[in-house]
């Protein structure tokens, strides 16, 4: 399934005695879904399609802002004014030929987050509003694709693994509710380090990887939180709320 140049391109993980070419091929064979090209989404980006993920599809409906460069580095000055989406997806291809990737220049909501998401082998949801972030977690249980949430505010990040259509299997509504309007971080608000938002991007790209090809133990029901003003890391078990709306049996 690998060209003599995909081997040689990988090779310094394909040597990893737990991946090894079992574990590229794995992602080749991939179909993740980024849900906003932000703080989160560009080094998640970036990672995922040098690790060598089949096909990358790019869900964000906004334009780049002189705001955005504090934390976004896959875009500069030039792009100011430019669709997020569009301005990742070229970045992704230049960084790895051998990836497909799909730009989404809309908004995911209710009415249209199954059509974008379905066939996605995995989901990483790095938007900045709840209710994005539950229409794709409702999506996601119905469609029965592995959810991968990150946040991050300030000088805090999370970044969780949701299975909801599991019978002991949590939802993203199993931990946050079901309310739309509920107060959410917003980083014109409260700011955020630039650099934390690499750190949790790259978190989300290894967990995306370890859900994908079984590498490790898995974060399926586990919320890690890192609190880099001082340094503290914890993880939690998010057990599934036998009232969720979502994924109730």
């Amino acid at each position: 399934m690998l060209s003599d140049a995909e081997l040689d391109r990988y090779a310094r993980q394909i040597i990893l005695p737990a991946f090894g070419g079992a574990g590229q091929a794995k992602l080749k064979g991939a179909h993740v879904a980024i849900i906003g090209a932000g703080g989160i989404g560009c080094p998640a980006i970036t990672y995922l399609a040098a690790a060598g993920i089949g096909k990358l599809t790019i869900i964000d409906h906004d334009v780049i802002e002189l705001s955005n460069l504090q934390r976004q580095p896959l875009f500069t000055d030039a792009d100011i004014g430019a669709l997020k989406a569009e301005v990742a997806a070229g970045a992704a291809r230049r960084i790895n030929p051998h990836v497909e990737v799909v730009a989404v220049a809309e908004r995911i909501d209710e009415s249209n987050a199954e059509a974008l998401l379905a066939g996605a082998s995995l989901i990483l949801d790095g938007c900045d509003n709840f209710d994005t972030r539950l229409a794709v977690n409702r999506s996601a249980v119905a469609l029965q694709i592995p959810l991968l949430s990150a946040a991050i505010g300030a000088f805090e990040g999370q970044v969780a693994l949701y299975e909801g259509w599991r019978v002991d299997g949590a939802c993203y509504a199993c931990l946050v509710g079901s309310d739309p309007d509920r107060p959410g971080i917003n980083c014109a608000e409260t700011g955020v380090m630039g650099a934390l938002a690499g750190m949790i991007g790259t978190m989300a790209a290894l967990e995306t990887v370890r859900a994908l090809t079984g590498l490790g133990s898995s974060l399926t029901g586990r919320l890690a939180i890192v609190d880099m003003l001082d340094r503290r890391w914890r993880e939690v078990g998010v057990p599934k709320d036998p009232l969720c709306p979502v994924c109730r049996a």
